[in-house]
């Protein structure tokens, strides 16, 4: 590929009737190539054979449908699989994809590195290299479903891949225009066609951003809370010095389309002696009343030179006993992909902020 070759995935709607009208082609033709490159995923244009011949040369002499490269890739013992993905500039990101016995979720980055010092999170010890483009994000999840074979055929076939969760690397809601440029693209029906249903974005807190992002795209939110107390988030999720916990909890009873049906997902990660007694577990039924909410505790995943233990099994399942009883869905998750590094919080790539 030339540096004059333009890549055509990742570009909106609106961009890729601009690029085919440029071309002197009809605007009809754009619906063409986003069947091809996003419902289809198909990255040859000579295979693309709705379009005329001279049409298709046309292309290969401009531009490019490609995703990110797979630098590296690792499937763990519990079928979870990892992608060290590298973009056009050699900076690195982590996709990881959690399966389920008939679906799955991709789990998405959306910055390389992140501003966010988190104090449990690995991702946190990578100071920001940058945003991700809308195209690398959306590419994440176009290279996941070539990984398993999952565009459409004529013939149809199961779908593993139905979920995203945007909980990668960096903190969506500071990367707010390429991430909601990528999730149109992805929940466009005549494309992907992923269901804003599917799709979760996990935030740290921007508050600024919430209503936005509900009002714009819809998708369900989930908040990394981890503490009931202002002076303990600001030091497990610094973010809350700017936005503390009730500031935080009005922006969630504000969110868009968030009732019992579709309800705010709050995750919690359980640090041994930190944030996980009995008075904790009580005081977050107090503070949750009157949000449509349901609760995701997190076993800590251990990196090496982190500060913190994970919490017993035993005082795991009392702190779930006692949300249960105060009305509150609040699920152990099963720790995936501990072994390569691929768990909730363990993600870090290798890449760092060149100084000019």
């Amino acid at each position: 590929m030339t540096m004059e070759h333009k890549n055509l995935a990742g570009l909106s709607r609106e961009e890729l009737l601009a690029e085919v009208v440029a071309m002197g082609e009809k605007p009809f033709r754009s619906k063409q190539l986003w069947h091809w490159i996003y419902h289809r995923g198909e990255t040859d244009f000579d295979r693309m054979t709705t379009l005329a011949q001279p049409l298709r040369t046309a292309l290969a002499e401009t531009y490019v449908v490609k995703r990110p490269r797979v630098s590296n890739m690792q499937t763990s013992g519990d079928r979870t699989r990892k992608w060290l993905v590298q973009f056009g500039d050699h900076q690195e990101a982590e996709t990881v994809f959690i399966p389920e016995d008939d679906r799955g979720a991709v789990c998405i980055s959306s910055q390389v590195g992140c501003t966010l010092t988190c104090t449990f999170c690995r991702t946190g010890t990578q100071k920001l290299v940058r945003n991700l483009t809308a195209a690398e994000i959306v590419g994440q999840f176009m290279l996941a479903r070539d990984s398993y074979d999952e565009w459409p055929t004529p013939t149809g076939g199961g779908r593993l891949i139905s979920n995203i969760v945007m909980m990668g690397m960096g903190e969506p809601l500071l990367n707010y225009e390429n991430v909601a440029k990528a999730l149109t693209i992805i929940m466009d029906n005549e494309g992907i066609a992923l269901s804003k249903r599917r799709i979760t974005l996990s935030t740290s807190g921007i508050v600024p951003m919430m209503q936005r992002c509900g009002e714009e795209l819809g998708v369900n939110l989930a908040v990394s809370l981890h503490a009931v107390r202002d002076e303990l988030r600001d030091v497990l999720v610094p973010i809350n010095r700017k936005h503390p916990i009730s500031e935080l909890l009005d922006a969630c009873r504000a969110y868009p389309g968030a009732n019992n049906a579709r309800r705010i997902t709050f995750e919690y990660v359980m640090l041994k002696g930190v944030n996980d007694s009995d008075a904790d577990a009580k005081e977050l039924v107090r503070l949750l009343q009157g949000i449509p909410a349901k609760f995701n505790l997190i076993p800590f995943n251990a990196w090496e030179g982190a500060p913190y233990e994970c919490s017993s099994n035993t005082r795991m399942r009392r702190f779930a006993e006692i949300l249960n009883d105060g009305g509150f869905s609040a699920p152990i998750r099963v720790p995936r992909g501990r072994d390569i590094l691929a768990a909730c919080g363990q993600l870090k790539s290798a890449s760092v902020r060149t100084r000019i």
